[in-house]
């Protein structure tokens, strides 16, 4: 294998750390963009100002990214193992990896991975992002081309992050999850709005699902590439209000991983097993005298029983009934000591 002697990555990463650090250790206020004309005035304006900044340190990220120095080596994939906070679910259909990897087969290798080291295996590396063409070399039986950088657990996901940018078919759930191991990493959230070219109110919405959704009930649902923002925002809220939802929810994904349901069915099985009705159920009994007449209706619950009036003689019962609870309590003393 051939080396070429460039610039570590990791420099450059710790270059933009010491100066972001130098940056808030000054002012903990974020620092004002270049004025532009088109920037509008109160909560608009303040909202611009905010994207441009993200979108400026993403951009700046993103240089170092590229523009970071490495060595090309051609690698056996067997000697190469995935990122530790992988960025994918598993995915329903298998006929578009294959159709990828039967064009790199007849196509070539045309971009190379990123590896690096692996930190605690000699002879090892680990996977920074390119999982698929790996994959892809792996079941082939091919080399793979790998670039390989000098990099740190907290660079390595925002380096996935930025890749994870420009792919189009990560689906909402899945770059959310990566936020989540990005947040579990240490990862400043500053550093995770660049990294995946969002706003401090996406993270927000984001934040709202994988805390209340554990990481093992997303990864059972998998991509769920028909399930929007909005609707699991509507689930993780589901589960939120009701804290033994969560059990209802696991044992129907385990009921569901017969191979028969996809990522989406599994979120709507999941989804409706813990929804509330829309409109509640009415199972109230008729309460009528012996000439057939009406007195209202009763409904019980294991903590309660209702009784409710129709009409005067209806009114005139539950008072009735309010005098005989006294002698109602008796009885029933008397027959549990029986």
């Amino acid at each position: 294998m051939s080396k070429s002697s460039r610039k570590s990555i990791v420099a450059s990463f710790g270059l933009l750390s010491q100066e972001l650090e130098n940056k808030l250790a000054d002012d903990p206020q974020p620092a004002p963009p270049a004025p532009s004309p088109r920037v509008g005035a109160g909560v608009v304006g303040a909202a611009h100002r905010a994207i441009d900044d993200i979108r400026a340190e993403r951009d700046r990220l993103k240089a170092i990214v590229e523009a970071g120095g490495g060595t090309i080596l051609d690698l056996d994939p067997a000697f190469i193992d995935p990122s530790p906070f992988p960025d994918r679910l598993a995915d329903d259909d298998a006929a578009d990896f294959e159709t990828f990897k039967r064009s790199m087969e007849s196509e070539g290798q045309k971009v190379p991975i990123q590896v690096r080291r692996h930190p605690s295996s000699t002879g090892r590396y680990q996977i920074v992002y390119g999982h698929r063409r790996w994959r892809a070399a792996r079941e082939l039986g091919r080399a793979v081309r790998a670039l390989e950088v000098e990099i740190t657990d907290l660079d390595l996901v925002v380096a996935q992050g930025i890749e994870n940018a420009s792919r189009q078919d990560l689906t909402w759930i899945e770059r959310t999850l990566f936020a989540s191991r990005m947040d579990d990493a240490g990862i400043k959230a500053r550093n995770i709005y660049a990294a995946l070219s969002i706003a401090d109110a996406e993270l927000a919405r984001m934040r709202s699902v994988y805390r209340a959704v554990p990481a093992d009930v997303i990864e059972a649902i998998g991509r769920a590439p028909k399930v929007g923002r909005p609707r699991w925002i509507e689930f993780a809220k589901t589960i939120e209000s009701d804290p033994g939802s969560l059990a209802v929810v696991r044992r129907v994904l385990t009921d569901a991983t017969d191979g028969v349901l996809v990522s989406d069915q599994r979120f709507q099985r999941a989804f409706e097993a813990i929804k509330p009705s829309d409109k509640p159920r009415d199972d109230s009994k008729e309460l009528s005298d012996s000439a057939g007449k009406k007195l209202g209706a009763w409904k019980m619950s294991p903590k309660e029983l209702r009784i409710s009036a129709d009409g005067p003689l209806g009114l005139e019962f539950v008072k009735f009934v309010g005098k005989e609870l006294p002698t109602l309590i008796e009885r029933f003393s008397r027959e549990r000591e029986s």
